[in-house]
Parts: C-alpha cells; structure tokens; sequence
C-alpha cells in the first residue's frame, strides 16, 4: 500500500503451526529408539486419556566421531504413535552397516486433525532448508513397492543401498513341528526384522510339509532350507530392501542381490541409478518404475496376488 502510514497484514495459520511444532519439538531430549521407550510412550497416551494417538516425530543418528546427534528424518503417525515409531525400530534393527543403538527420537502427539495441512510437511520444509532430514530424500520412509515395483533400479543413495537388509540376523522361537509350508512361511514373514513377501493361493502351501530344521536360524539360513522344497520354476530373491518368493520362472531382477533357486545360491551385483532424490510414498517418481516383462498387471505373467 502506498501511505506511510498503513499496511496490510496476512495471517499464515500454516506458518504459525509449523512454528510451533518445531518450537515444542524443540524442548524434548531424544530418547532411544527401544521397544522399552514404546511402551511408555504408550502408557503416557493411556495415563493422558488422550482421544488421537497421532502425531508428529523426528528421528536422530548417532554418527561416529561427532559429538551431537544429527536429525536424518521427520516424519508423522496417522496411525498410534508407538506404532508407526515401532515399524521404524523393526527396519532399521534388521539393516546392514547401521546400529539401532545410534538411534533416537522426539515425537509429539497431535491432539487436533491437521492432516489436511500435513504437519511433516510444513517441518520437512523448515528442516530441508537448513541441509537437515537426509531420510527424508533417501526412501527410508517408503513402504513395501509392491509386485510391480520389483524391477525398479535404485538410485546410489536409496536408504536401501546404504543400509542393506541382513540375511545374517537370527531368528529365534521357531516352531520345529512339521506343518503346511504355508503355516511355516507366515511364522518367516512375521519374525523376519523386513519385508518377506510370497505368492499367495499357490497348492504347494497345503500339500508340502516341512518342519525348521532348528529353532534358531539366520534369515539367510531359513531362505536356504525353504528352497529345495518350491517346485522348479519358484525362486527367492533378496532385494536391498526385502525378500519376495514367486513363482516367475526364475527370472533375474535389477536389484536382486541375492537368488535361492532349488538348492543353489547365486549372488549378484544389483543395478544403481545415479544418486538423487528418492520419491516418498504419495509422491511421483522423476522417472517411471520398470514395469514386469512390460506389463503392470501381475496377473498377466501367471502371478497370484501377493500377500499383504
């Protein structure tokens, strides 16, 4: 405006918000990232009676040699809280060349509905411009891409190739029974630290039986027992990120790392894109995502569905 005396104002409810959650984020110390601070975490919401176990959360790493802890990722819970930081916690534990002991976390719960404003985002921007949240950019926060991201090549700087999964992690309390080679690929999926995802409705879950040859086994141990007993155009591939198990003709993957076929191992060196910047869930790709075989129907290569 043009007098001297008089000007115009403008209220930015966003701006006041992402403000105030980085001042309250602020105040709190970084905690260790255990289940035993999840707990708590969830007795709190309990004791506080609180209506909305959503919130806000940052993540902090340890890294060797410094002195302060460095802010790698921001992120949010529609879901509790405890849940989405416990999923976190599982990841990480069942990764290669990162310690879960380096990290720490600072979390907020979120007592209105601010999702239509999305509060991560409002502090991702506040953080980004500082050079912070590397995470953030990386693909850390990525869910399971699903059967017809299989074939996608990395970039340099995926969470993934950084911090590759561990085939080498034990497992304990297997169930050494003979069952359904079904039963025994559910208790894999539900005690492996990542993603193991199979074909589902496949007849040999019902009419093969076998039983853990031990209680105690590494994940690259379990993937090596289950081999021999698929027929012989299944496959198991481990990915830097998860492990599938489909029946696709043994087929090779960009990013497969490692192949149990029958009772043969095969290792190799995964594709990589140039280092960039890795979409999150919710957000386009720079570039498309190689399709199977040419075709984004998985059905269409004689695949069941996978399971969720």
């Amino acid at each position: 405006m043009a007098a001297a005396f008089s000007s115009q104002f403008r209220l930015s409810i966003t701006k006041a918000l992402r403000d105030q959650l980085a001042e309250e984020l602020k105040k709190l110390t970084p905690a260790p990232l255990t289940r035993a601070n999840l707990v708590k975490l969830n007795q709190q919401a309990v004791e506080e009676k609180l209506t909305s176990r959503s919130g806000v959360y940052q993540l902090y790493q340890q890294i060797p040699g410094e002195s302060e802890q460095k802010l790698v990722y921001v992120g949010k819970a529609d879901q509790p809280l405890p849940s989405r930081l416990g999923n976190h916690l599982k990841k990480i534990s069942g990764r290669r060349d990162i310690s879960i002991d380096d990290i720490h976390f600072k979390c907020l719960y979120v007592a209105e509905d601010f999702s239509a404003v999305s509060p991560e985002k409002l502090l991702i921007k506040l953080y980004k411009r500082d050079g912070q949240i590397p995470w953030n950019a990386n693909g850390f926060g990525n869910k399971d891409p699903g059967r017809n991201r299989d074939r996608t090549v990395l970039k340099a700087n995926h969470f993934d190739v950084l911090y590759p999964i561990d085939l080498d992690r034990s497992i304990t309390g297997l169930s050494t029974a003979e069952r359904p080679l079904g039963e025994v690929l559910k208790e894999l999926k539900d005690a492996a630290p990542f993603n193991f995802r199979f074909q589902d409705r496949a007849a040999i879950y019902k009419s093969t039986l076998v039983s853990w040859p031990c209680s105690t086994l590494t994940v690259d141990e379990a993937l090596r027992f289950l081999a021999p007993h698929l027929p012989a155009d299944w496959q198991i591939v481990a990915f830097m990120g998860y492990v599938i198990m489909y029946r696709d003709k043994r087929v090779e993957y960009p990013s497969g790392f490692r192949y149990y076929r029958g009772s043969e191992v095969l290792d190799h060196a995964p594709e990589l894109k140039a280092p960039g910047k890795v979409a999150e869930d919710g957000e386009e790709e720079d570039e498309e995502a190689s399709q199977l075989d040419g075709d984004s129907n998985p059905d269409a290569l004689g695949l069941d569905a996978e399971v969720a």
